[in-house]
């Protein structure tokens, strides 16, 4: 199961007289990968290499290190630390000792690595939007069970007649929740897709 970060978080440590600040957040898109990688880019720092990783979108930049030992690798982290939409920056500070082609992969993909493992995760769960209708003394218990099990409140429209919900529920939460709501309502409260 793919793991997202529930925020920003952050790795040093320094290799050889070089110093190594990794920084990691949950991404939705592109454009805030961008802006997250430029946000916490480092203009004195000698290099600022990056990669992120969104469904089957990625991208990554060595930024002026030698071609495929920083942001290959630090994809590479990415995906054996099984995270998806995520962004990862490595900014280095030169110290005067050269780490050569495998040193490098290893600082980098090293610190993304060490970053995510200790990052706080959220797993990613294909959630499948539903509908269902209750009424205004039924609508907290509902929420709560929608809660309880991992399900997210999209919507709701007041009507005369009670409360419309916009859900969004792991697939294999739906019947638990069809029948939890069911034994709620005496058997009003439907849930359709």
């Amino acid at each position: 199961m793919p793991f997202t970060l529930a925020g920003l978080c952050e790795y040093r440590e320094e290799i050889r007289k070089s110093r190594f600040i990794t920084f990691a957040a949950p991404i939705t898109s592109a454009s805030e990968a961008q802006a997250f990688i430029q946000a916490h880019s480092d203009p004195d720092a000698s290099h600022n290499c990056w990669a992120w990783k969104l469904a089957d979108q990625y991208r990554s930049s060595d930024d002026g290190e030698p071609g495929g030992t920083a942001g290959r690798p630090i994809l590479a982290a990415i995906e054996a630390q099984d995270c998806d939409q995520v962004a990862v920056l490595v900014i280095r500070w030169y110290g005067g000792i050269q780490l050569g082609t495998g040193g490098l992969a290893r600082a980098y993909g090293g610190g993304a690595n060490k970053c995510l493992q200790g990052a706080e995760r959220i797993a990613l769960v294909n959630r499948v939007p539903l509908r269902c209708a209750c009424s205004f003394s039924e609508l907290a218990l509902v929420k709560l069970r929608v809660a309880e099990l991992g399900g997210l409140l999209v919507q709701e429209d007041f009507t005369a007649n009670g409360v419309e919900l916009q859900l969004a529920l792991g697939e294999e939460q739906i019947d638990t929740l069809q029948q939890q709501l069911a034994d709620l309502s005496r058997g009003r409260i439907l849930l359709q897709r």
